[in-house]
């Protein structure tokens, strides 16, 4: 029976004459896969464009359009030994946990056998050179038996199952030499056990085992914290808006079916689907994905407004400028997808060193067998010492040394308010020598403070608190919470993009701008600097002075990042006003105001052509470009919106000092994983020659490669306090 495959739902266009799908492949760890998926489907006719993300284990195809079936990348993947199927996210994630379970399972498995099996090879290492008899040795060995084989055959599982696909597919992986050692391992401890031989090696395949399963769970847990971040945009992204097909008549269609010209309805509490600008209407609408400005922004006839803004309070009729894949908020999730696919040259060092791992194990210890037969070793010695091989060389320190680092670092930075929402970010924020910092929010409180509180008198305060309790906008709830107000006033009204009002005891109260208070007069007198609210009750006039201070630890930090010679700069959207007098107070003489998201990236772009690795530091969803186009990128957040989160590393809390320390402390762990690697490294030059001498078993072989694993998490562990202090 023939099955048709249709995968046109997954393909969309990616250029003139060009298709793009996204492809979920399971099976790849290390660079080698990478370099494999990439070589075998670029050879594949018309194909354009074949890239790996080995974070998320996503291939991103791009072919001549019209040419190719999808099903056939498919098809080829698994000739080279790798199951593949569309990408979604939520099937992907799916995939991931239970891949983390089954490895958790593993792990658990072999380290409870571990323990076990060296609790029994003790009393024979002890009883070899006393006084054990030969049936007490024969008995501890069959008991470690009994324990290592069923753990191994389960532990074992990752490798086995890896191994095999890539022998299928006629090809090697670094799993086949780890489950060919593990295997003779095992087996010659059974013949050992049969021929009452006095060394068995099932505490050796074991503990391999287990070193091996740490290695692969902290580094698929690792990836495991980086995905597409244009899935957090889907949630801003509207699927059906209000069409007017006649003068008074709308229809509630799909975004697809809105062309540029079109008229649509935006009504209150609704996000916008569109581009276009206001024709009818006046409201209040909240463009922080645009400017990052938390101020909701007054709209009304001629104001630009875009997919994924809020309307917050009036009606609103848009004429549509950009609809669908052609709107900004599509742009930007389109410039999240292509910054996203940048590789960390230092995040798969060990990687690349592991390579060569797979053909060179196999032919030195084929050729060390060999050797020593034709030197008139025994077929048994021989494949002892050829075990001894394999197993000495067992990546096992190459494979943690970077994991370990990563998750130790990642823990210190913890303790200092800094989470890693990207598997590779230490390395490149490691790199960092130049800092880009958005203002508002970063620089910034994200909370709104009214900074001459101290000059209204404090039963008008109160009042003007009461009343804002009655408003949404952001302001007035800076204003409610100042004054802390409990309870609203009565009968309060709020006019759209205006204000709110109300009468008590026959008094008109009014709160919200100079215009709508009668209060114009007295903007001069408070800070220009300032977003503006004004006051009254009946003939009394009060104008409140409302703006985001800095952080309170902001110059100090600032200070900081240039004493460890990192050139820094701000890049905000906001008012010139604004931004200069922040870059004065924290003496900061490289700044710009009103820039978009576009300019941010050029300024970004710009700076790479001079050869710099720039950490950029700002909130917001317009932010989101420009910090996944930058070397590394950083945000403060609320532990509300944390799973919102587009950065490479994200912090918490008012204090900016998170930057620096995440600075110091990935550094150190560069530092240290270069470290790691060396040793393995050595490790391997020092211990291959000795174990083809056949001086080494493989039980001191495991003794070996476990000291060396054992190594390299002591080095690691100095990662744990890397920051020095702010002064």
């Amino acid at each position: 029976m023939h099955v048709t495959r249709d995968f046109s739902h997954y393909v969309r266009a990616a250029g003139e004459g060009v298709q793009h799908i996204d492809l979920a492949v399971e099976g790849v760890h290390c660079a080698g896969c990478m370099a494999k998926i990439e070589r075998g489907l670029s050879a594949i006719p018309d194909v354009t464009l074949a890239r790996v993300n080995l974070t998320d284990r996503r291939v991103a195809l791009e072919w001549k359009a019209g040419t190719l079936d999808p099903g056939r990348f498919i098809d080829r993947l698994e000739e080279l030994g790798y199951k593949a199927y569309p990408f979604e996210t939520e099937s992907a994630e799916a995939a991931e946990v239970a891949e983390s379970r089954l490895l958790l399972r593993c792990l658990g498995v072999a380290a409870f056998a571990t323990m076990n099996v060296m609790m029994l090879s003790i009393p024979v290492w002890s009883g070899n050179v006393s006084d054990m008899l030969p049936e007490q040795r024969d008995f501890f060995h069959w008991l470690s038996a009994l324990i290592a084989l069923p753990a191994a055959a389960y532990a074992g599982q990752p490798f086995f199952r890896s191994a095999w696909r890539a022998l299928s597919a006629k090809t090697t992986n670094m799993d086949v030499p780890i489950s060919i050692g593990v295997i003779l391992a095992l087996g010659m401890s059974v013949v050992e056990t049969i021929h009452h031989a006095e060394h068995a090696y099932f505490d050796a395949a074991i503990m391999l085992l287990t070193f091996l399963l740490v290695g692969r769970f902290l580094d698929q847990n690792m990836r495991r914290r980086t995905r597409a971040v244009a899935g957090n945009l889907a949630a801003l992204k509207a699927e059906t808006a209000a069409k007017f097909v006649g003068p008074d008549e709308i229809s509630q269609v799909p975004v697809a079916a809105i062309n540029p010209g079109d008229i649509v309805l935006l009504r209150p509490g609704e996000r916008c689907a569109v581009d276009g600008t206001v024709i009818e209407g006046r409201s209040e609408i909240d463009q922080s994905l645009i400017t990052g400005e938390t101020l909701y922004v007054t709209a009304e006839q001629g104001t630009p407004v875009y997919a994924g803004s809020m309307n917050i309070s009036g009606t609103l009729r848009v004429r549509v400028s950009a609809a669908s894949e052609a709107t900004l908020l599509a742009e930007i999730t389109r410039l999240l997808d292509n910054a996203l696919q940048a590789r960390s040259r230092y995040m798969r060092l060990a990687d690349r060193a592991s390579r060569l791992y797979a053909p060179v194990v196999h032919a030195t210890a084929l050729l060390t067998i060999l050797g020593w037969v034709m030197a008139g070793a025994s077929w048994h010695d021989a494949i002892v010492t050829g075990v001894a091989v394999l197993i000495i060389t067992c990546p096992c320190a190459l494979g943690l040394a970077i994991p370990t680092v990563q998750t130790i670092a990642s823990g210190a930075m913890f303790k200092s308010g800094v989470l890693l929402n990207s598997g590779d970010a230490i390395e490149r924020l490691a790199e960092a020598d130049h800092v880009i910092f958005d203002k508002t929010g970063t620089l910034t409180l994200p909370d709104l403070e009214v900074i001459n509180a101290a000059d209204i008198p404090a039963d008008i305060f109160e009042l003007a608190g009461r009343l804002a309790l009655s408003s949404h906008h952001p302001v007035a709830a800076a204003v409610a919470q100042a004054a802390g107000a409990k309870s609203p006033v009565v009968g309060a009204v709020e006019e759209a993009g205006q204000g709110v009002c109300a009468t008590v005891d026959g008094v008109e109260l009014r709160l919200g701008r100079p215009s709508f208070c009668g209060a114009e007069a007295l903007v001069g007198s408070v800070d220009p600097e300032a977003s503006i609210v004004a006051f009254s009750k009946g003939s009394e006039k009060f104008v409140l002075s409302v703006r985001q201070g800095l952080r309170p630890d902001a110059k100090a930090v600032i200070a900081a990042l240039k004493a460890r010679k990192i050139g820094i700069e701000i890049l905000s959207g906001d008012r010139e006003a604004a931004v200069k007098s922040a870059a004065n107070a924290l003496d900061i003489p490289e700044w710009r105001a009103g820039v978009t998201p576009a300019d941010k990236i050029a300024r970004i772009e710009e700076l790479k052509q001079r050869g710099a690795k720039v950490l950029m530091v700002g909130d917001g969803m317009n932010d989101a470009p420009s910090l996944a186009a930058a070397h590394v990128s950083m945000s403060p957040i609320s532990a509300a919106h944390l799973s919102q989160a587009t950065a490479d590393l994200v912090f918490l809390g008012r204090p900016l000092a998170p930057v620096v320390a995440a600075i110091d402390a990935s550094r150190k762990a560069l530092h240290l994983m270069r470290q790691n690697l060396w040793l393995a490294i050595g490790y391997n030059v020092l211990a291959v020659p000795v174990a083809i001498s056949g001086v080494v078993t493989p039980l001191i072989a495991a003794a070996a490669m476990s000291g060396s694993s054992i190594l390299v998490m002591l080095n690691s562990l100095r990662a744990r306090s890397a920051s020095r202090e702010i002064v």
